[in-house]
């Protein structure tokens, strides 16, 4: 049994050390190969930024509608003239906001301007949320992997389904009456 553990040991080890050799040597025998594999960690996408240096993106979730302006700053969020503390007075919302910064690890080190319009507070945070995604992409575009890969840029399509005729609400019919 000991004989067996031993020989797969060995086999793995074997293995592992045949597959770095040959890379090891391919990279020894092309000096200019090295820096080109390097090259492609550098971003696809130029910045983009206005002439106050801050980077503008537009959010959208359900019916609201979030402009948004991101800059570089101490972490402050400012919706509609008013900080998010007082705007967004839950703290879910508040959460859903920051969700992109705590991907990015860059918790504190944007301020956000934004103005939110229609919809609810639900739906203006995840907006909101939408516009930083898009407005940090264009500031840091090396960070679009981890947003896209979390599904921050892709805009939440579900709305409120509408309401039929003959129906009370878009689904439920008026309550049945026998007599």
């Amino acid at each position: 049994m000991s004989d067996n553990r031993q020989s797969l040991a060995d086999l793995a080890s074997l293995t592992q050390a045949g597959a770095q050799a040959p890379a090891a040597a391919t990279a020894a025998a092309d000096g200019a190969a090295a820096p080109v594999a390097a090259q492609p960690t550098t971003p696809l996408r130029e910045q983009e930024l206005d002439k106050q240096g801050r980077a503008y993106a537009t959010g959208r979730r359900k019916d609201a509608v979030a402009r948004v302006w991101l800059k570089p700053g101490s972490g402050k969020i400012t919706i509609n003239g008013r900080d998010q503390e007082i705007y967004f007075a839950r703290p879910t919302l508040r959460l859903v906001i920051n969700q992109v910064f705590g991907i990015t690890e860059r918790e504190g080190q944007y301020d956000v301007v934004c103005t939110v319009k229609g919809g609810g507070l639900s739906g203006q945070a995840g907006a909101v949320k939408h516009g930083i995604s898009q407005a940090i992409t264009k500031y840091e575009p090396a960070l679009r992997a981890p947003v896209k890969a979390a599904g921050f840029l892709t805009r939440d399509s579900r709305t409120v389904e509408r309401k039929k005729y003959g129906r009370a609400k878009a689904r439920r019919s008026f309550q049945f009456s026998k007599r």
